[in-house]
């Protein structure tokens, strides 16, 4: 998920000059005769050598999920020779995440994450410890699984689990790899508030639910996650070992499409709510709640006014008169629509520009792909007059799932 420059209000540019950091950790007693071989294209570059890499042997890297970031960021870790490696997935492997979480295959769809990413992890080098957390990270485990690491490598696509993540390493003390992908565009930052800024720093605030569609709904190229996935390995190598001048203070910004990389320097925030002088978060808070998933205004509309899939099929049998639209973008429709439906993008809804294309006479009935964006657009259609209006719960999906499984998903 792709979070929006918004600072909220405060300028993020730094004069302050990057620095090269002590070692996260301490090097191992030694390397034996079959790592030497293995790493040995680390060893004869005098800046890692056997030292850096016996540091390597003994860091402890999490990596938060085993999706589009986790995968190369699991990979290439584990060909470095970290030493342990953790894992934090809930989810099972969907035949729509091949394009990008390379990390699986074709025949472990339907498997854990957790536990594909463990054996590719020990197939691509043996000498890597792997550790499974396959649960949801939570404010009941966070600190518990954080707290068996050096570093924090974050590969989530949502904003609540993001400013926990954040929110978890400060109040630790523990540094994190960040990464963000949507569509052709892509950041990485190493988030430090021993050093530098935190997330919150650069987004005190998260956007408006149903602002920034999610990969899911907007898409992601797959490579990208290679690109920034990599950018996050590099810094996570940098920091174990005391090289170069890790992202700490520094956002770096890459546009694939213009192939141009901009790296913009972010000032910590002596107001930030957790990092700053006088914090007012001193532990973790409800962060579905201060994200939110659907605005409240949306979630007001959807009540009352919410049908499932299977009566929205017993309506379209009938003689019902109703308008079914579709508010997804032209390209999710031409991938997989209801039958009958017409579409009117959700941003023309909201924008009003659409509203005219309503019929007065029947009604209305929306619906995007899980159910989101569909109750966005249900607020702004009430509020227009029409207020028998309602919205499918769980989408297109739910169509494809429950009532014609021909039908194909994404």
């Amino acid at each position: 998920m792709w979070p929006p420059e918004n600072n909220g209000g405060q300028s993020v540019v730094s004069r302050e000059t990057a620095v090269s950091l002590p070692p996260l950790v301490e090097p191992a007693d030694s390397l034996t005769t079959d790592e030497v071989r293995r790493y040995s294209r680390h060893l004869i570059i005098p800046d890692v050598a056997m030292d850096g890499q016996k540091r390597l042997k003994n860091s402890k890297v999490l990596v938060v999920g085993a999706g589009g970031l986790g995968s190369p960021a699991l990979m290439y870790l584990a060909a470095a020779g970290v030493g342990t490696l953790g894992i934090v997935e809930f989810d099972t492997v969907d035949e729509s995440n091949l394009q990008r979480q390379v990390i699986h295959g074709q025949s472990d769809i339907g498997r854990s994450k957790a536990e594909s990413a463990a054996d590719s992890i020990r197939e691509i080098n043996p000498y890597v410890n792997v550790v499974i957390h396959d649960t949801a990270l939570s404010n009941d485990n966070v600190f518990e699984i954080f707290s068996q690491y050096d570093l924090i490598v974050d590969g989530t696509d949502n904003f609540a689990t993001r400013y926990m993540v954040n929110d978890a390493a400060v109040l630790l003390g523990k540094p994190y790899v960040w990464g963000s992908i949507y569509r052709f565009d892509g950041q990485a930052s190493v988030f430090w508030s021993k050093y530098g800024p935190c997330y919150r720093c650069l987004y005190p605030e998260p956007p408006p639910p149903g602002m920034v569609p999610s990969c899911a709904e907007g898409g992601v190229l797959g490579v990208l996650c290679a690109s920034i996935g990599s950018i996050q390995v590099t810094e996570a190598i940098k920091l174990l070992t005391g090289v170069g001048e890790p992202l700490v203070g520094a956002l770096m910004v890459y546009d694939a499409l213009e192939m141009t990389y901009r790296k913009i320097k972010v000032r910590k925030d002596p107001n930030c709510a957790i990092c700053g002088e006088n914090p007012t978060i001193t532990s973790l808070i409800d962060y579905e709640d201060f994200c939110g998933t659907v605005s409240a205004a949306a979630q007001e509309a959807a009540s009352g006014s919410t049908i499932t899939v299977t009566e929205l099929r017993d309506w379209l049998a009938s003689d019902k008169p109703i308008h079914l639209v579709d508010v997804r973008e032209p390209a999710e429709y031409e991938i997989v629509r209801i039958p009958g439906s017409v579409l009117i993008p959700k941003g023309d809804i909201i924008s009003g520009q659409a509203l005219s294309q309503l019929p007065q006479d029947k009604q209305i009935v929306l619906y995007c792909k899980s159910g989101v964006r569909s109750a966005e657009a249900l607020a702004a259609v009430k509020a227009a007059g029409f207020k028998d209006a309602v919205h499918v719960y769980g989408g297109v999906t739910a169509w494809v799932r429950q009532v014609d499984p021909s039908l194909p998903s994404y």
